[in-house]
């Protein structure tokens, strides 16, 4: 009969340790898979932040080089402006292409004009003529620069649009 008590609180003891450790198991599981979950949550958090971040350094950058726009419009007049000084008007140029290679270097390109067809996310029509020798929509003339960084028009181009 102790056989059977000792057997018999052995079992149980046998079948609570069996039940601890399917509970423990099943709170390693529910653990386990927070964790996961952390885990993912995480990484969506940082490539989110990544993103958010990059548009606004680009939206920062385009307020300020369109600030410096204007700046370089009056650069590119003076160098195309007679002058009998030949040294000043080289420093000028200088100061001119130093300009275009920093906005180069972040990014910012001009905008096509002349030659290509009128898109009015890029380019801004001032007045249409008719000339026969281009087509449909063509541009012929630049009247002020368009810039772009990426795909976010900083400022776009002034045009005469053919027909």
């Amino acid at each position: 009969m102790e056989e059977e008590k000792l057997e018999s609180k052995t079992k149980e003891e046998i079948n609570s340790k069996a039940d601890e450790i399917i509970e423990l198991k099943r709170e390693l599981e529910e653990k386990d898979d927070r964790l996961k979950r952390l885990m993912a949550e995480f990484e969506n958090f940082k490539k989110r932040s990544g993103k958010e971040r990059e548009i606004l350094y680009n939206s920062l950058l385009a307020d300020i080089v369109k600030s410096f726009l204007p700046v370089l419009d009056n650069l590119e007049k003076a160098s195309g402006a007679v002058s009998t000084d030949e040294n000043f008007k080289q420093g000028i140029e200088l100061v001119l292409k130093q300009f275009k290679e920093v906005l180069k270097a972040n990014g910012v390109t001009e905008i096509e004009t002349v030659g290509t067809v009128f898109d009015p996310e890029l380019h801004e029509a001032v007045c249409s003529v008719i000339d026969e020798s281009l087509g449909e929509k063509i541009i012929k003339e630049e009247f002020r620069k368009g810039y772009k960084i990426g795909n976010k028009v900083i400022r776009h181009s002034m045009v005469v649009v053919a027909n």
